[in-house]
């Protein structure tokens, strides 16, 4: 496949991180599959998911546990001192894009040699559509904790993640009116609060024990 001096298709179809890659892959793997036997397949493209109930291995998390433990915290910055920024996806809107999308979720038309017409294939992104710099979200969970942060600046690697995130929800928004709304600030309250109530501050829960206390909480 030859880009030739287009830069931004280069970048388009050759990602930079692993994770990217793995990504990419996946998708190009449904193509085919959508091709071949005709299954209908859709995949979602998720952006820094965070809620209440998010993963203890997120950078909200971390940050929250460090400032409230009084450590340091690694803020990263591009080769050229810029911010880095991410599209921050509150839970709620992604599982409502999610609903709509499964609710319009098609049949697959292939049936070992009888075949009835093309599959449906499609990808949508969910996310906010608006990237926030990363010392921003240090800066909201300063006031949302009362606490200041101490913050080492660090440089990211050349070659690795990349320093951006940012939605483009065309098509979700034209398919399904997809709207997402939810201000960092206000997302972060609801999982700053359950922090406290959980006693980030003392001590740390174990994932198990947090995923045994939200069952209980949903009997």
């Amino acid at each position: 496949m030859n880009f030739g001096k287009n830069p931004t298709a280069t970048a388009r179809h050759q990602p930079a991180s692993p994770y990217a890659t793995t990504k990419k892959a996946g998708e190009e793997i449904a193509h085919t599959y959508d091709h071949i036997y005709e299954l209908s397949l859709t995949g979602l493209r998720f952006f820094t998911v965070y809620g209440p109930w998010g993963r203890l291995d997120m950078v909200y998390f971390f940050f929250t546990k460090d400032i409230l433990h009084g450590k340091a915290i690694d803020v990263y910055q591009t080769q050229g001192e810029k911010e880095v920024a991410c599209d921050f996806t509150y839970i709620d809107k992604v599982m409502k894009g999610y609903l709509e999308v499964l609710d319009t979720t098609k049949k697959s038309t292939g049936s070992g040699r009888k075949k009835r017409g093309p599959a449906q294939l499609r990808i949508y992104n969910l996310g906010n559509t608006s990237s926030v710099p990363v010392e921003k979200l240090v800066s909201i969970l300063e006031g949302l904790l009362s606490t200041k942060a101490k913050k080492h600046m660090i440089k990211m690697p050349r070659n690795g993640d990349v320093p951006y995130t940012h939605a483009n929800v065309t098509m979700t928004f034209r398919d399904f009116d997809y709207k997402p709304s939810m201000n960092l600030a206000t997302g972060l309250r609801k999982f700053t609060k359950r922090c406290v109530n959980y006693g980030i501050k003392s001590k740390v829960k174990k994932e198990t024990d947090i995923g045994n206390e939200h069952s209980k909480e949903s009997d």
